[in-house]
């Protein structure tokens, strides 16, 4: 078992339940991305047993991060929405020029990698502009009410694994991010079971279609990649804050992410 990989899992949980962030953007930003999808396609095949030694303390920080950051993420995004934001932001900044490096994109890219690295950019960009339907909790349920859920983890699973693009964020655009993030931290078993079945199935999916362009077509995944991430900045973006107080604990947070960017990415390259 690589315990590492449970603090690892704690970074991706926590940005996961932010709308705007991506646990696959962490991913990166530790260097593991590569490895995850690997490990998720190998789980799928007769080597499954090979993978639990990275996926079951990935996992673990994962859920204790989700179950046990819910109430403060949900007071943060209540009463500090921008400081937070901006800590994202900053994080997600000094990712950047990590992805270019790994994909030693001065002497790997061509044209058509930088078009579809504005392809990437823009299409995550554009979500910004897209209206959000915050909705509120569910609370009369009904066999509907599951299959709606379900596919809502199908879909947010989906983006929760590509960097860039996050699965909170397309629970807030269908309008059930209220309901799976109260029934997370009201422990609603129904809820959190249908979520679950949906999250399982689309990061199953998903993990291998990205598993066969990473195989295949590596540098135009990164070229991908690397523009999703780009594009995420827009959609994170809070706007200014209107007060003093608000614009110096932004700017701090931001610094924040930054030099947490900067830390991460130099403890993970020195193992």
């Amino acid at each position: 078992m690589e315990w590492k990989n449970i603090y690892r899992g704690v970074l991706m949980g926590a940005s996961d339940v932010i709308p705007g962030v991506s646990g696959g953007t962490i991913a990166v930003l530790l260097g593991i991305y590569d490895r995850l999808i690997a490990a998720i396609n190998g789980v799928l095949s007769k080597n499954w047993k090979k993978q639990l030694g990275f996926l079951v303390p990935l996992g673990t920080g994962i859920v204790i991060a989700i179950f046990s950051l819910s109430h403060l993420i949900k007071w943060l995004l209540k009463y500090y929405p921008q400081p937070l934001q901006f800590f994202f932001l900053g994080l997600i900044l000094g990712i950047i020029p990590y992805l270019f490096r790994q994909a030693d994109a001065n002497n790997t890219f061509r044209i058509r990698h930088v078009l579809i690295l504005l392809v990437g950019a823009a299409v995550v960009g554009s979500l910004a502009l897209i209206g959000e339907n915050e909705g509120s909790a569910v609370q009369d349920r009904t066999l509907m009410t599951y299959a709606w859920l379900l596919m809502a983890g199908f879909l947010a699973s989906s983006a929760m694994i590509l960097p860039g693009i996050s699965g909170s964020l397309i629970f807030l655009m269908i309008g059930a991010f209220q309901t799976v993030i109260t029934g997370i931290s009201d422990m609603q078993l129904d809820v959190i079971a249908a979520v679950g079945i949906g999250i399982v199935l689309g990061i199953s999916v998903m993990s291998k279609i990205i598993h066969f362009f990473l195989v295949h077509y590596r540098i135009a995944t990164f070229a991908l990649v690397t523009g999703l991430v780009i594009g995420s900045l827009v959609v994170v973006f809070p706007g200014w804050p209107a007060t003093v107080p608000l614009v110096l604990a932004s700017i701090a947070t931001f610094a924040l992410g930054l030099s947490a960017a900067y830390i991460l990415g130099k403890v993970e390259h020195a193992d």
